[in-house]
């Protein structure tokens, strides 16, 4: 996929799409089509709980591309919802198709499970955090003396209860199970780490490290599907090999301009957050569009 400099970015797709709203969340919109769901992916970018302005040029195209490529090269391990991504299929439920190529994927309805999936190969982030605090993430006990950002033994599965609103809340291994049945629990947990494992298997040959992601899955007439989104830069944390290193905060492969500019604002994280400037802005998109050369060329 080539990308146009100076695109104008999509906000939203409200006025572009004829069939029913569902939902809006931070990034993408889901529309009904009857017997279908359309999900199109904007180019807003959010950054602790809040949504930015301006958009990203060109970050919702990433995004649905890099998800359709996941989901083509998975789908024999794992089925997912996909039906198609060629906006000129959509006919008269779209108007000016040409604003929302790259950005649609049309998809089967299903129906959520409300667990966030998260795999961690690496102890960063919010685990190693829970690790510093008690020795533990999710509940799961790790040995003594692991150092920041250190690849784990094993991958290790620790998931979250989903929230519209606010932040996940990671929850342990047992109250997932409670919420959603043992079995199911018990598949997702191993449908997961598979996952991981042939994401991971598949970045390290391109020269990217898959240190964690998150999946989304859903059930249509009872079988498990995944859905959502598939190793992107909003649902993933990509490190170049080539910037690996323990115990600091590694630059990762995202939105990473943006978080460093806000947190080097004086923002205090309650109040509308400032406008992002050019400059971020245009770094931010060329990060993303890196992550996709790497991982699909």
């Amino acid at each position: 996929m080539s990308f146009a400099a100076g695109i104008e970015a999509l906000a939203t797709a409200e006025r572009l799409v004829k069939a029913p709203l569902l939902h809006k969340g931070k990034v993408r919109e889901l529309y009904d089509l009857g017997e279908h769901l359309l999900i199109v992916v904007t180019d807003r970018i959010s950054a602790f709980d809040y949504v930015l302005d301006p958009p990203v040029p060109d970050k919702g195209r990433v995004l649905n591309g890099l998800s359709a490529w996941w989901f083509e090269r998975t789908a024999g391990m794992q089925p997912n919802h996909v039906v198609h991504t060629d906006v000129s299929l959509l006919g008269d439920a779209v108007s000016e198709p040409e604003k929302l190529a790259g950005r649609v994927m049309v998809c089967r309805k299903a129906k959520r499970v409300d667990i966030e999936c998260v795999v961690r190969g690496y102890i960063t982030g919010g685990g190693w955090r829970q690790y510093v605090a008690g020795g533990a993430v999710n509940g799961i006990a790790l040995p003594a003396g692991l150092r920041k950002n250190g690849k784990l033994e094993q991958p290790i599965f620790t998931p979250a209860g989903k929230n519209d609103v606010g932040h996940d809340e990671d929850i342990p291994f047992e109250e997932m199970a409670r919420r959603v049945g043992r079995e199911l629990a018990d598949e997702l947990r191993e449908r997961s780490l598979r996952l991981y494992e042939a994401g991971r298997d598949a970045c390290a040959a391109r020269g990217i490290i898959l240190a964690d992601c998150k999946f989304e899955f859903g059930l249509i007439d009872g079988e498990v599907v995944l859905i959502d989104e598939l190793f992107t830069p909003d649902s993933s944390r990509f490190w170049a090999e080539e910037k690996y290193a323990l115990d600091v905060e590694i630059d990762s492969m995202d939105k990473e301009p943006v978080r460093t500019y806000l947190a080097g604002s004086d923002w205090d994280k309650n109040s509308p957050p400032p406008r992002l400037p050019d400059e971020v802005v245009a770094e931010t998109a060329a990060r993303y569009k890196e992550i996709y050369r790497r991982l699909t060329e």
